[in-house]
């Protein structure tokens, strides 16, 4: 048998169909070679009487796994082929093995009489399961041949009536072998022409998966000629006209080909125009195409059937009218024979009009071919009197990347894997391609409105609140969230549930949560004396994967902030649904201000955000940042008023707890001992472990009264994350600095009475208003020069020792990848690692901490980071705890970027939403506290 890889062959695409019998092939003189199509994944059923040759004829024209053999089923269920008493079982199991092989798209030969119709019967619906097509090959010879055979098989004693009896029961099923469903059939009369067939396998019609691209894959057209011309120039393709000046071709640049999804006709002004030009890059090889529903109704109208003149039908025929009728009988013909869906680049691509689940990919049948030209529908209709659509794209969880158009949507956008290019061009909305596999989105706007929409592009739209509203089951139980960073990200249900109590009991309005950060790992451990983090172990981990700059900023000791601000209230209701000046939350969704602080701050940023030009500049009615929050020592609280920051965002009242607890404790203890010793007791060793714990509890206390002291919360932003159209997170940290620093010098410039001051000066001295925006220290390091990471250690110490938290160390890059080798595993590198002081570790740890030298007697205290005993230890693993620590982060970073992506791409919320409980459900993960 000749496969489709067997031997170079013309491939069959989407515009030409490939020639499907739909009678059995009429009476003719044997041929010399009979030549014998079938189509791959298809039901072969193998028809003829006892000894016709069925067995031999598969052995020598197909695999053994690809035969499924009614004497092998018996052989199987009783032990011998010939048992006839075991047949209702092998049928049973035959079936069952069709199944099977049917639904892996396998082609799958029966090698049994199958004379009569209730066999056939049950093996076609089996077929029609799996939407699978069914061809046959009918061995037509003449019983005396059949009879003669079988008296030379001696394990074989059939009664002379059954071969003439099958034989009569063949030729009656001949004439009506097409109409029980075959797709194609095959007769060979006679054992010479049966010798002599030989069985060529074609490809499936929507099987175009050697055509690797790249793509240009364009949205429904729907008559727009002069969108089509913009959009395929925009797209690099030149075009041909002919002596007329009409586009007749459009050649494509760098070997790419363009698909169109189908619905090139009808609404339209100019459909005769968008068949010519499609019509003419099929048939030079620069494009594809599938069928739409409305090419359907095109060709119907063209065959002269009964149709209903609607939807934009009437204008169509009314210009292919005025065409010469040559014209037309070409469109009749390129518009019957284009597939309803095709598979490209190995199958990673599927492209169809309405959408396809994966079970559908490649497959045949009236079924899929619904499907793929009017979608799944659930029997219901809207306010309009449209049908309601099946979300069959958001149960998707196919590999391939589907394409697909037919519902218009105010923006194309990706939703699991799948993206719809409709965009409403002839509403008046736009046309839309995406390069592939680029994954490239190129939009042309719409000269005018062309047609007037039955209902508004609202319907389903990835756009915001026009979407869908928020569910519950889109975020609980057990599921995964894809992202484009680090693949396949799975939530555990009892996860998912903590997140959801936890938004639930105190979060912001979950329509504006649309981002939280990830946690930050700390710095692996090192040897260094005295100190359980330290600068040089990040940089020494940043170097070992080949990252030779970093950057290192201030570890603020507030809680995490992000800020979603708005130009206006409008601004934040087109885009989220709430309007107002925007909200301000902590990471794990916890409002962090009261309603009138956080009124304060958001108007203060968005001057802020106004007088930088950021608005502006970025075109976009919001801004959402990541931030930190840190207070100010009391001598500094005379800049102004402060923005208090709550309490529970804080460990300040944990900490005040243990002050207030241990300082009421441990002088009765000591005086206890000291009284004791006074009177011989031996308790010297005991008394002089709990003064060094007075003493390290009066740190404690002094660094504790240090960061709670009352003051102001200064806002101290660090990224712009995101605005209207655009992920902002990623890119160059200088970048970022960039922008931050804008914000914060229009904050610290800004007039008393919020009018910008004349160009080229600043506010008056004593106009202007206490900044709330701060600006966090940072610098980079070259982490292979020992001056520059010996400066930068010096800085971290000189901060820790004035009581600040510590610093964070970043890649200059975000995200940063590096390739593997001299040691390296590759991949995704730590977005960023914090080095916290030794005082700040006593607060998140206690007074104490086992990691602080302090004591001389207290094994688990060395006194001194020369004490012998202190170097003796060995340093705290960095496996473990810290390596899934770092595992989440990692998975938590890749969560974030996709909520961004998915935000920016104007995806609906609750898209988003899976993403952003995925970091909070991460958070709820088994691991040490990682504050």
């Amino acid at each position: 048998m000749t496969r489709p890889d067997d031997a170079p062959s013309t491939p069959t695409t989407p515009s030409t169909p490939t020639p499907t019998p739909t009678a059995p092939t009429p009476a003719r003189a044997p041929e010399p070679h009979p030549v014998l199509p079938l189509t791959e994944g298809s039901l072969v059923l193998l028809i003829g009487t006892s000894a016709a040759g069925k067995s031999t004829f598969a052995r020598r024209h197909f695999r053994p796994t690809e035969v499924v053999s009614s004497d092998t089923c018996r052989a199987l269920v009783g032990d011998d082929e010939n048992d006839q008493s075991v047949t209702a079982d092998a049928f049973e199991l035959l079936h069952f093995l069709v199944g099977k092989r049917l639904a892996a798209g396998r082609l799958t030969v029966v090698d049994a009489t199958n004379v009569q119709a209730g066999a056939r019967r049950q093996l076609l619906a089996v077929a029609r399961e799996h939407d699978a097509r069914a061809e046959a090959i009918v061995l037509d010879v003449p019983p005396g041949v059949c009879a003669e055979r079988n008296r030379t098989r001696p394990d074989r004693e059939l009664p002379a009536f059954v071969i003439p009896r099958q034989h009569r029961e063949l030729r009656a099923s001949l004439p009506g072998l097409a109409k029980e469903g075959f797709r194609r059939v095959h007769v060979l009369r006679g054992a010479a022409e049966v010798a002599a067939a030989e069985v060529v396998l074609e490809r499936r019609r929507a099987d175009l998966r050697h055509l690797t691209g790249p793509f240009d894959l364009v949205g429904d057209v729907h008559g727009c000629r002069s969108e089509l011309e913009t959009l395929l120039g925009r797209l690099g393709y030149r075009l041909v006209r002919d002596a007329a000046g009409r586009p007749v071709d459009a050649v494509p640049p760098d070997g790419r080909t363009a698909v169109f999804v189908g619905d090139l006709v009808d609404r339209g002004p100019d459909t005769p125009g968008v068949l010519r030009l499609v019509m003419g890059m099929v048939a030079a090889g620069h494009a594809l195409c599938v069928s739409g529903n409305h090419e359907l109704k095109v060709a119907r109208a063209l065959d002269g059937d009964r149709v209903t003149l609607s939807y934009g039908l009437r204008e169509s025929m009314e210009q292919l009218g005025a065409e010469p009728a040559e014209f037309r009988a070409e469109v009749r013909e390129f518009v019957r024979g284009l597939a309803d869906h095709c598979l490209l680049d190995g199958g990673a691509l599927v492209v169809c009009h309405a959408g396809l689940p994966e079970r559908y990919h490649g497959r045949s049948s009236g079924r899929v071919r619904s499907h793929a030209l009017y979608g799944g529908t659930t029997g219901e209709t809207d306010d309009y009197g449209l049908p309601v659509r099946q979300a069959w794209a958001e149960e998707y969880r196919g590999r391939p990347l589907v394409v697909y158009g037919h519902t218009p949507l105010p923006v194309a956008s990706f939703l699991h894997n799948t993206v719809c290019l409709d965009t409403g061009c002839v509403f008046g909305g736009a046309l839309t391609a995406l390069r592939y596999p680029e994954r490239e989105l190129v939009r042309v706007e719409a000269e005018r409105r062309w047609y007037e929409p039955v209902r508004p592009l609202l319907s389903g739209a990835p756009g915001g609140r026009e979407g869908r509203p928020l569910d519950v089951a889109d975020v609980a139980g057990p599921h995964t969230v894809e992202t484009a960073l680090h693949g396949t990200v799975a939530v555990r249900p009892e996860n998912a549930a903590a997140a959801l109590e936890a938004v639930g009991r105190s979060a912001v309005d979950p329509r504006l949560l649309v981002y939280l950060p990830p946690s930050v790992p700390s710095v692996a451990a090192g040897r260094r004396p005295g100190f359980v983090e330290h600068p040089d172990e990040a940089f020494a981990g940043y170097r070992a994967d080949g990252v030779g700059r970093v950057l290192c900023a201030e570890l603020l000791p507030g809680p995490r902030a992000v800020v979603l601000v708005a130009r206006d209230d409008a601004a934040l209701a087109r885009r989220f649904g709430p309007a107002g000046p925007g909200a301000v939350w902590s990471r794990t969704g916890r409002a962090l201000f009261g309603p009138v602080e956080e009124a304060e701050l958001l108007a203060r940023l968005r001057a802020a955000a106004e007088r930088s030009g950021l608005f502006e500049e970025l075109g976009s009615g919001w801004l959402l940042l990541d931030a930190a929050l840190t207070g100010l020592p009391a001598p500094a609280a005379d800049v102004g008023p402060a923005l208090p920051v709550s309490s529970a965002a804080s460990r300040q009242a944990r900490n005040a707890a243990v002050v207030a607890s241990a300082g009421a404790l441990l002088p009765p203890v000591l005086a206890a001992l000291e009284r004791a010793a006074a009177r011989g007791l031996d308790v010297a060793g005991l008394l002089d472990r709990q003064r060094g714990r007075a003493a390290d509890l009066r740190d404690f206390a002094a660094m504790h009264r240090r960061v709670a002291a009352p003051g102001r919360a200064l806002l101290a932003p660090f990224r712009l994350l995101a605005a209207e159209g655009a992920n902002l997170a990623t890119g160059a940290e200088r970048e970022h600095l960039a922008r931050i620093d804008r914000l914060v010098e229009a904050d610290r410039t800004a007039p008393a009475d919020g009018r910008a001051p004349a160009e080229g000066t600043t506010p008056a001295e004593g106009t202007a208003p206490t900044p709330v925006l701060y600006r966090t220290a940072h610098r980079w390091v070259d982490t292979a020069d020992e001056a520059s990471t010996a400066a930068a250690v010096a800085w971290w110490e000189e901060l820790t020792a004035a009581g600040g938290a510590g610093i964070v160390v970043r890649p200059p890059v975000s995200p940063t990848r590096t390739a593997p080798g001299e040691g390296r595993p590759g991949g995704l590198v730590q977005p960023a690692v914090r080095v916290r002081g030794r005082e700040w570790l006593r607060l998140v740890h206690g007074p104490d901490h086992p990691d602080h030298p302090a004591h001389p007697d207290d094994p688990d205290h060395p006194a001194h980071p020369d004490d012998p005993a202190h170097q003796a230890r060995p340093a705290r693993s960095s496996g473990g705890a810290l390596g899934l620590r770092r595992s989440l982060a990692l998975r938590e970073y890749a969560l974030g970027l996709e909520a961004l992506d998915r935000l920016a791409a104007g995806e609906p919320l609750w898209r988003v939403h899976q993403a952003v409980f995925a970091v909070l459900a991460l958070e709820s993960e088994p691991v040490d506290p990682r504050p």
